[in-house]
């Protein structure tokens, strides 16, 4: 079986004409209509024919999560808001887990190779990440019930993945490339090892196995993932004379040009032990003025009409539209109380210059501060920056306060004598940046 689809997946040619926006197709079906208005789409193999199928009857599709980290993060809401529209619109998500795949590594959109975990890690990864789609998703045995099935069910059964992870890593796809028949195929810098060059073939083995097991139709993913999406297409027209669809969503950045999901101080992550309600709902808050109806399109289900009225506000009107972008987001991962508690603590420490308990806090050892922690360090251990530098740099230029008085020394010592009414420490970095640190 294995070099039978190693056969199939080297024996296509990918025709660029699968390639079709859909902006000169006007979309019947609920599903794409919303894609289409609300910015989800990117590339769509035959939005006419996937249409007719969405019209006519239920349509599983699927989108891969490898399991690279005990959290997804902010980045990957783009294709759970997918799966969860798709449900909503009378449709069957599947939210695959890549127990198999992230034994490899996905090499898309990537100039290094990712590093192999065990495996124990990534089902450890794996028990992490399930949970926050429960928040997004129902499961269950109905017709339109999400499931979320582990590739590694299949994949493992090849009995491939375990000669992959101990030859592949040995073997560069930039030397095979260098023979006379196949030179010119390639022309990259970074090394591509023959591990990676494999996933594409189990991404499409995916694809043809959830087709031949749930009847899945479409596989959806980011616009990296076009190429290895268009090989399960194909794959599955090759050996099981099966049509299916593949829809891609453009690249998501922000107006800065920086990646979704990344923050001066690490990922926006989704599990609520590694990033609380609060930081998440700040991250929304402060979201750019021009990203802010694209954001409200994509990560929240208000009607386009008040999206399209929030996103026509201007100067200091735009923030309540950031709010109202923070509330939705926050509440559908965390609650509405939650995110009405992040609202609250947010502007007792921003508006009213005070204290709000649910601010993010840092424990520092009482006897540290009783022999004095200098300013810059203590900045440092409270995450508010990188580098002594840093904060050294932040300070000069004015941007950092100690219980809401600017910071003018950067040498000085902190001790017990800044302990605030409330026996804290608050360190603010800017105007939307602030720490609570506790001696412990």
């Amino acid at each position: 079986m294995c070099y039978m689809i190693f056969l199939y997946i080297y024996s296509i040619t990918v025709d660029h004409n699968m390639t079709e926006t859909i902006d000169n197709y006007t979309p019947k079906s609920e599903f794409l209509k919303i894609m289409l208005e609300r910015g989800f789409i990117h590339q769509c193999t035959d939005p006419e024919a996937l249409d007719k199928r969405l019209q006519s009857e239920i349509i599983p599709a699927y989108i891969g999560f490898d399991c690279t980290a005990s959290s997804l993060h902010v980045g990957s809401l783009v294709q759970i808001m997918m799966l969860r529209h798709l449900q909503k619109s009378g449709h069957k998500p599947i939210a695959l887990m890549g127990g198999g795949t992230t034994k490899i590594g996905d090499p898309s959109g990537k100039d290094e190779s990712r590093q192999i975990l065990t495996y124990e890690k990534i089902n450890e990864n794996m028990n992490g990440i399930k949970s926050v789609f429960t928040k997004y998703l129902n499961f269950g045995d109905n017709p339109t019930d999400a499931i979320m099935p582990n590739n590694a069910d299949w994949l493992d059964e090849l009995k491939y993945i375990e000669l992959l992870r101990d030859v592949g890593p040995h073997f560069t796809i930039n030397r095979m490339l260098t023979f006379d028949s196949v030179k010119t195929r390639l022309d990259r810098e970074s090394p591509l090892t023959f591990l990676e060059f494999n996933y594409m073939i189990l991404q499409a083995y995916d694809f043809l196995e959830l087709q031949r097991r749930v009847g899945c139709a479409m596989q959806m993913g980011g616009s990296d993932q076009w190429g290895n999406i268009i090989n399960g297409v194909e794959l599955n027209r090759r050996m099981d004379r099966k049509e299916v669809f593949g829809l891609t969503t453009p690249l998501i950045t922000l107006a800065s040009g920086a990646k979704m999901g990344k923050t001066a101080t690490g990922a926006v992550w989704l599990n609520e032990d590694l990033c609380s309600s609060y930081d998440f709902w700040q991250f929304w808050r402060n979201t750019a003025d021009a990203d802010v109806g694209r954001f409200l399109r994509l990560f929240t289900e208000l009607p386009m009409d008040e999206v399209r009225k929030l996103e026509a506000l201007e100067g200091q009107e735009i923030n309540e539209a950031k709010k109202i972008l923070a509330n939705e987001a926050t509440s559908m991962l965390h609650g509405a109380e939650a995110a009405q508690k992040a609202e609250e603590t947010a502007r007792k420490a921003f508006e009213d210059r005070s204290l709000g308990a649910d601010l993010p806090t840092v424990n520092v050892l009482k006897a540290d501060l009783e022999a004095g922690i200098s300013i810059a360090d203590l900045y440092v251990i409270a995450g508010l920056g990188s580098s002594k530098g840093e904060i050294r740099r932040l300070i000069k230029g004015g941007g950092a306060k100690l219980n809401d008085e600017k910071i003018v020394d950067g040498e000085m010592l902190i001790n017990l004598d800044q302990l605030n009414d409330q026996g804290n420490i608050k360190l603010s970095a800017g105007k939307k940046r602030h720490i609570l640190v506790v001696p412990n």
